[in-house]
């Protein structure tokens, strides 16, 4: 217990530093608001003197929980700006674009030929051959009208 009577500011800010260098090999962007909640920890241990271990831990979670919240509804808010937004949506990629029927939509269901893949398709029943627009991507079914 000796340690912990011994903390000081200086441990917040390390603790911060050391974190937000975490965050630059770990995905997910948590470690940096931990970082940020330890560094605001030790600038409260700087103004406050005289807060026992158990009270800095209190701070430092309520903090970290704080700042992990507020920063993820800003990145919501804030989202990073790409060339490829729908790079892991590879459904969303072929809206707009026409394809002509593989297999005949049958009860809702057929199928289409994208380059060197097989899409199952739904929409109202068409004979092989139609070509067929993509309107809407719903995971990994095209939603098409004929086109």
């Amino acid at each position: 217990m000796a340690f912990f009577s011994e903390i000081s500011f200086w441990h917040w800010f390390i603790l911060g530093i050391v974190l937000t260098i975490v965050e630059v090999a770990a995905p997910g962007v948590v470690f940096l608001w931990l970082g940020i909640a330890a560094g605001v920890t030790g600038l409260i241990m700087l103004a406050v003197d005289g807060l026992t271990w158990q009270i800095q831990t209190l701070l430092f979670a309520g903090l970290s929980l704080v700042s992990v919240v507020s920063g993820r509804l800003w990145l919501r808010r804030h989202p990073t700006a790409t060339d490829h937004p729908t790079l892991n949506r590879r459904g969303e990629q072929h809206i707009g674009r026409v394809f002509t029927l593989d297999a005949p939509i049958v009860n809702g269901v057929g199928k289409i030929r994208v380059n060197d893949a097989t899409w199952k398709v739904t929409g109202e029943d068409l004979p092989t051959g139609t070509r067929v627009k993509v309107i809407a991507a719903e995971g990994t079914i095209l939603r098409v009208e004929p086109g």
